[in-house]
């Protein structure tokens, strides 16, 4: 029998209503609870209000309030046991470098499969330090 991955609160911050109700079905499919955000704003908000912390967000590069690495900086300092994965149609070697400096755990270009993202978040949780 296969061992049930654990339920974990996932923010998915990305500006393209398509993409994050996309990734919200898939993950809260295989069993996870979803917050979403469309911008910088609200993600912030979302991590210094909600009394649960979040295991794992999905960022995107790229938003209408935050087109830098600030924002990850940003989500490291408030959410330090977060594990973040950037999402970026913009990769370059440097953001990807620059992301992985900052403490993401891992950079991936869109578009990406959707059905790999309830993987990914896993193998993220997974690596989390203790």
């Amino acid at each position: 029998m296969q061992e049930k991955s654990p339920s974990l609160r996932v923010l998915v911050v990305d500006d393209e209503p398509l993409i994050r109700w996309c990734l919200t079905e898939t993950l809260a499919s295989a069993g996870h609870v979803v917050v979403e955000a469309g911008d910088a704003e609200t993600a912030v908000r979302t991590l210094t209000e909600s009394p649960e912390p979040v295991d794992v967000v999905l960022l995107d590069y790229h938003l209408p309030d935050s087109s830098s690495l600030a924002l990850l900086s940003t989500i490291r300092r408030l959410a330090p046991r977060s594990q973040v994965i950037l999402m970026t149609a913009y990769g370059s070697p440097e953001v990807t470098k620059g992301a992985l400096e900052l403490g993401a755990y891992r950079v991936v270009n869109k578009p990406f499969e959707m059905r790999d993202a309830t993987a990914l978040v896993a193998q993220a949780h997974s690596a989390r330090p203790q």
